[in-house]
């Protein structure tokens, strides 16, 4: 057998928010995506990254890392990189940021990856219209009728429920949400 080249395993392919790389070199994968859920289309998401790891073979390698559309034949984007495995027993971890993605209609997307033009990896990522919940106004019920507190017995007073703290006036601060970081574009 040639141990020069041997075509290599793709043990993990995980689309996601964001990859990030400790000091110590381990990776952490924030965000994985399943499903995407989106308000409305047209819709630009600000960045989507590709995380695969490679392993037990052997040469130098293209990967090919591509997103299709529902049509099965429009690539919404690609990407292209070249890795080196040494031998079996080595791995390669390749993380592709594809920025600013454009989505235009709904149904489901496909991840491709393939090495050296042989599929590895076709995957499904649904991507789904869900606008969001309309907002009631304070105050205001369902049927547009002022809703006040629930009617209370005359000897019902403050919860008694145990290991309930009793109600606060002061109503919590309110939690920042803070959006992810931004990176260069391209593969690591």
């Amino acid at each position: 057998m040639d141990a020069t080249r041997i075509l290599p395993d793709l043990q993990a392919s995980l689309l996601c928010e964001e990859v990030r790389q400790e000091a110590n070199g381990n990776f952490m994968i924030i965000g994985i995506i399943g499903v995407l859920r989106v308000p409305k289309l047209p819709i630009r998401a600000f960045r989507l990254c590709l995380f695969n790891r490679w392993t037990a073979g052997v040469g130098t390698f293209t990967e090919v890392s591509r997103i299709i559309a529902p049509d099965g034949v429009t690539e919404v984007r690609r990407s292209q990189v070249r890795f080196q495995l040494r031998d079996t027993a080595s791995h390669a971890i390749n993380v592709t940021v594809f920025p600013n993605i454009e989505f235009k209609t709904p149904g489901v997307y496909y991840v491709e990856v393939l090495v050296d033009d042989v599929m590895k990896i076709r995957y499904p990522v649904p991507l789904i219209v869900q606008p969001p919940p309309q907002q009631t106004p304070p105050g205001q019920g369902p049927g547009g009728a002022a809703q006040g507190n629930p009617p209370s017995s005359p000897n019902s007073g403050p919860s008694t429920n145990p290991g309930t703290p009793p109600p606060s006036s002061n109503p919590p601060p309110p939690s920042s949400e803070e959006g992810p970081a931004s990176s260069d574009s391209g593969s690591a």
